[in-house]
């Protein structure tokens, strides 16, 4: 099959399921982008750049769906140039949420498209805005929420197919188009991301960080250290963890910018919670390792004592997946996106998210109580084989791709159905030779009703040249159809063939009326679909 994927970071969502196309073989797979320097063997990269960025003069709400167009624009003009190479792809599969998909569907209108929707934003409880009562939403940035969904809208009307890895994702969405939506749910390696029942024996090394067998293990891990994934109130329960836990170290990954949410006017959010914290931390034991290999990550989750993962209601981590495959006792935000993966007192600790002191409580219930920490560790570990396990999403992804393509219906696809139904040529042939008005006696024949018909009037008069009455009693009706005609002497040479030809459709239609009426059936849906 011919795949094409769209996501101007190149492999973005798309790594394990190309992956495992590159290695099932057989497939052609293209991957229009922006450049980077990732590589995936067996997988053709097409490069669009961004002409331009958002302007001043532009509507602070419209900048990025103005800028949503510009890369539409640029992955059209970049999959034009796949078509003219000679390259029609048998499904399109992209992210519709940077705009990349609005205009592909002009290049390749035959081929199927499967959306990636990640998120609908919201002004009102229950998600992401306003959810943080330390960041109150000034009212004037209501209206610039709202258009975010701008490209999301057109995304959702425009022809194709969704999909999206969570339950609390998809029921962001509008229920008018939910039904678009299938929830397929991203699956982890569980023989790469597994538990390492020794990690804890051995001293482990990151960077240059050391924790002994003797130590106790905190972690947590975030794209990048900011509020949406609740660092700073994880910060705020640091002293009190440090101080009833002597023998505890933190480990922090993650980079200083901003993936979510506003940027400080100033400085990154690590400066400030150090600034805040100054004085009650012991920064001894409280580790910033930045981003780390995958690899080490990995070890990372292994080792852990207490893993602490918190979010806004919005778009789960990556991390909370490999957490649970690794093993990890998890203490987690009581928020939506979590409770749909973790269950408090089975598969992990769920906390209130802007609480520090209950963030406190459950690390320190998790340090302390093992054999609590144990169970929840196996059963976290199960949890994950149960519901994501790769070789069940790829599996689910690849009969999800299969089932679209069957259900796609391409307007050529249609055409040649149409063609085939087609009457035979003999038939065709028939009609062809008749005027049009002995196609419409022949079918009032078929139908029982008496017809009064105007035949093609000759070249110079301007009478009707014939009239006929036929009627059928029956399959075995023997009655045929009668002419008189009334013509001049300069057109009574075509009354004659007009009444000729008459008289044969009128003998085929009753030899066959089955026929003739599915004849007539196809022709009038051929036409329907010409059209």
């Amino acid at each position: 099959m011919k795949y094409l994927f769209i996501h101007q970071n190149f492999p973005g969502q798309y790594l394990h399921i190309v992956r495992h196309l590159v290695q099932v073989g057989g497939h052609e797979i293209v991957f229009i982008s922006e450049d980077n320097a990732n590589l995936i063997p067996g997988v053709r990269r097409v490069i669009y750049r961004m002409p331009r960025h958002a302007t001043e003069h532009t509507h602070p709400g419209a900048r990025e769906f103005d800028l949503g167009l510009v890369r539409a624009d640029a992955v059209a003009k970049a999959a034009t140039t796949l078509k003219t190479l000679g390259f029609e792809p048998d499904i399109i599969i992209g992210h519709h949420g940077w705009g990349e998909l609005l205009n592909i569907q002009d290049v390749f209108p035959e081929a199927p498209v499967l959306g990636y929707f990640e998120f609908y934003y919201h002004t009102g409880p229950g998600f992401d805005i306003g959810f943080d009562p330390e960041f109150p939403v000034n009212p004037a940035m209501m209206p610039l929420v709202r258009a975010k969904n701008a490209i999301n809208l057109q995304a959702l009307t425009s022809p194709g197919y969704g999909q999206t890895p969570t339950e609390f994702q998809k029921g962001a969405y509008p229920d008018w188009v939910q039904d678009k939506i299938t929830v397929l749910r991203e699956g982890v390696d569980l023989d790469l991301c597994c538990p390492d029942p020794t990690a804890h024996r051995r001293k482990f090394s990151i960077k240059d960080v050391h924790v002994s067998p003797k130590e106790k293990l905190i972690t947590y891990v975030s794209r990048d250290l900011e509020p949406y994934r609740g660092f700073h109130v994880f910060m705020r329960a640091l002293p009190r963890i440090l101080k009833e836990q002597p023998d505890a170290r933190v480990i922090m990954v993650g980079g200083d910018g901003v993936s979510y949410g506003a940027r400080l006017p100033s400085g990154t959010w690590r400066e400030k919670m150090l600034a805040e914290l100054a004085g009650q931390l012991d920064l001894s034991r409280v580790h910033f390792v930045g981003k780390v290999a995958y690899e080490d990550f990995l070890r990372l989750l292994q080792r852990s004592d207490t893993h602490v993962y918190l979010t806004y209601p919005f778009v789960a981590s990556w991390s909370l997946r490999e957490a649970m495959a690794s093993g990890c006792a998890i203490v987690g935000s009581a928020t939506a996106p979590v409770e749909e993966f973790l269950e408090d007192g089975v598969t992990g600790r769920l906390v209130p998210f802007t609480d520090p002191d209950r963030i406190a409580d459950g690390v320190l219930e998790l340090l302390n109580d093992t054999r609590t920490a144990k169970k929840m560790r196996q059963a976290v570990r199960a949890k994950a084989e149960q519901t994501l396990c790769m070789k069940t999403y790829l599996a689910q992804y690849e009969e999800l791709i299969a089932r679209l393509i069957a259900a796609h219906k391409p307007a050529s696809v249609q055409h040649d159905a149409a063609v085939q139904s087609k009457p035979p040529r003999k038939a065709t042939a028939t009609a062809r030779k008749a005027s049009g008005n002995a196609k419409v006696a022949a079918a009032k024949v078929v139908e029982s009703a008496p017809v009064k018909k105007a035949g093609r009037p000759a070249a110079k008069a301007r009478q009707p040249v014939a009239r006929k009455t036929a009627a059928t009693k029956g399959a075995d009706a023997k009655k045929s159809v009668s002419v008189q005609a009334k013509t001049t002497r300069a057109s009574k040479r075509t009354a004659e063939r007009v009444s000729q030809t008459e008289a044969r459709v009128s003998k085929s239609a009753k030899a066959s009326p089955a026929r003739a009426a599915r004849t007539g059936g196809r022709k009038k849906k051929a036409d329907l679909v010409s059209s």
